[in-house]
């Protein structure tokens, strides 16, 4: 059994144990310098007095601890939620990224068609007002008419003056029928082109002429036989000579017969190569030489028809 003295000493240690605890629960707790230094305190005290942006620049190198505090703290979303370009793995992310760019496959073919569109557009332009030139600088004030009033007869013997050709484009051609070579050369291209200004612009929007130089010898009947085996649209005009002299006047065309010429004597006429093309109006367009092929010669008087904004005599303007 233990002594009094012994269990009054032990009582008096657990007295000074208890006395010293509860001292301890109750002093202050103090902050080390390690937990007044550490980066999770440093972080949160930045963010609460100068913010997120300048927190997050004083503390670039614990990009994590700051991300998860912000969170804690209820910062702002990021500054985007974009895929960075490191995190692009596959082809397919790629695309997706760069789809909605604006340099595409699409934006690229959408621009590739409104450059040929608007060169389009324009070369024709440049043409439509080439064309309206030369068809302008025959009637400007100063310079030579072509074309005018005349009055002869067709190949079936009736009266034909230059009002017969109102309301049509016509294509006039001075030859002969006795010529050996070039008039039938070029009354063959004369019959191309008719053709093909039929096929571009329809059916009667011009009418193809040919007027005798040689009166003497070119009767109704003869230019009638003569311009069949060429095309049936040939329209053949002849007359005294006085008339027919008249017409080459206003056309501006020369011709001549060879002098002291004896009845049944066989003979050439020199005279002017081109073919002349008027308006609906009558009005001179252009004068197509022999360097013009059968297809240049039909575009030429096509693209004519087509730039014409007055009336014709047709249905339709054109069908193509």
């Amino acid at each position: 059994m233990s002594s009094p003295c012994n269990c009054v000493v032990r009582s008096a240690r657990q007295l000074r144990s208890a006395s010293g605890l509860r001292n301890e629960l109750r002093a202050p707790t103090r902050r080390t310098f390690s937990s007044a230094q550490s980066p999770a305190a440093a972080i949160r005290r930045a963010i609460a007095q100068n913010g997120r942006f300048q927190a997050q620049k004083a503390w670039p190198q614990n990009g994590n601890t700051f991300g998860r505090i912000a969170r804690d703290m209820g910062g702002a979303r990021g500054f985007s939620n974009s895929t960075s370009k490191q995190a692009l793995k596959t082809i397919e992310q790629v695309r997706a990224r760069n789809k909605g760019g604006p340099f595409n496959l699409t934006a690229a073919v959408l621009f590739v068609a409104t450059a040929c569109g608007l060169y389009a557009y324009f070369t024709y332009e440049k043409e439509r007002m080439a064309r309206q030139r030369i068809a302008e600088q025959t009637k400007g004030v100063g310079k030579p008419k072509v074309g005018g009033a005349f009055d002869l007869v067709d190949q079936d013997g009736i009266r034909f003056t230059n009002e017969d050709m109102a309301g049509k484009y016509a294509l006039v051609y001075f030859g002969f029928t006795h010529c050996p070579d070039i008039c039938p050369d070029e009354l063959d291209k004369m019959a191309l082109m008719h053709e093909k200004v039929k096929e571009k612009c329809g059916e009667n929007v011009m009418m193809p002429i040919m007027i005798s130089c040689d009166p003497a010898r070119d009767t109704p009947a003869v230019l009638k036989e003569y311009l069949k085996e060429f095309h049936p649209d040939f329209i053949g005009l002849t007359g005294t000579y006085e008339n027919v002299k008249d017409a080459c006047k206003v056309y501006r065309v020369y011709f001549s017969t060879p002098a002291n010429v004896k009845p049944g004597q066989d003979y050439l006429v020199d005279h002017s190569i081109y073919f002349y093309l008027m308006d609906p109006e009558g009005d001179f367009v252009e004068a197509i030489g022999r360097n013009f092929t059968a297809d240049q010669a039909a575009k030429v008087i096509s693209d004519h028809i087509k730039d014409w904004t007055g009336p014709l005599n047709k249905k339709d303007r054109w069908t193509s």
